[in-house]
């Protein structure tokens, strides 16, 4: 039997968080599949992040809209928009996310709100409104990005780990009342990724050591890790999976 090709000709991609680390992987490799895709991220549009370039010299199409995902006003303006010019959105990636490093007993309540509202109040209202006229059209995917903190605690990150363990539970809630009419919701957890959101533990060189100590693989993965599994939840070929979160992780949670 002939291994399943990912094709996504003709469906359009909406990534958040698209400017830079895994969300621009997962926007250049949905866009390598055939799709279309629209960056959002919170100043898209007016910074030149050379992401389109890239897309459109392999042959693909992309569209950068910007929109601070902590701002639910901003989120309904360009829902609007797309809804305005005639978009539809075949492939929803929940990707953006924000990381407030603070011990536990002086977390501020600032830096909860604000990461709450982008990794997790941001994924629902986008992950609603956009499944709603997914279900008005019959089908559609949803991927999530979620994280090995999903699962562990984590440490001085008590927000991130709250808002990527909710959204291990969004995803199921979606999929439960979802699956039935052709929606696909899923998500992925990445492990330890290198990327700017990573870059303080990448460089406390004691703590990174011990962190690789516990990984099987033994390194760090890269954000075009991630991108592939994404593509594979956003084509026909994961047509029955709904409602999983996918371990990317090197093994981490295995050990």
């Amino acid at each position: 039997m002939a291994a399943p090709v990912i094709d996504l000709s003709g469906k359009t991609a909406l990534v958040t968080g698209a400017s830079r680390g895994i969300g621009r992987a997962i926007a250049k490799a949905l866009a390598d599949c055939g799709a279309s895709v629209i960056g959002i991220g919170t100043s898209i549009e007016e910074n030149d992040t050379g992401l389109g370039a890239e897309i459109e010299k392999a042959g693909g199409t992309f569209r950068p809209l910007s929109c601070d995902l902590s701002d639910r006003a901003q989120i309904e303006r360009m829902i609007a928009r797309l809804d305005a010019d005639g978009t539809e959105i075949d492939i929803l990636v929940n990707n953006a996310g924000l990381i407030r490093r603070e011990p536990a007993a002086s977390h501020s309540l600032e830096d909860w709100d604000t990461v709450m509202a982008v990794n997790l109040d941001a994924v629902f209202l986008l992950t609603r409104e956009f499944g709603r006229r997914m279900l008005g059209r019959g089908g559609g995917k949803v991927i999530n990005l979620a994280s090995v903190l999903s699962y562990q605690g984590g440490v001085t990150v008590p927000g991130y780990a709250a808002s990527k363990g909710a959204i291990t539970q969004l995803t199921q809630a979606f999929a439960n009342e979802w699956a039935a009419h052709g929606i696909n919701v899923n998500a992925v957890a990445p492990g330890y990724v290198a990327t700017d959101n990573t870059a303080a533990l990448q460089a406390d060189t004691t703590r990174e050591a011990a962190l690789m100590a516990r990984v099987p693989l033994g390194r760090w993965l890269t954000p075009e890790e991630i991108a592939a599994p994404v593509a594979f939840l956003a084509s026909d070929a994961a047509s029955a999976i709904h409602g999983a979160t996918l371990a990317v992780d090197g093994g981490w949670l295995g050990r």
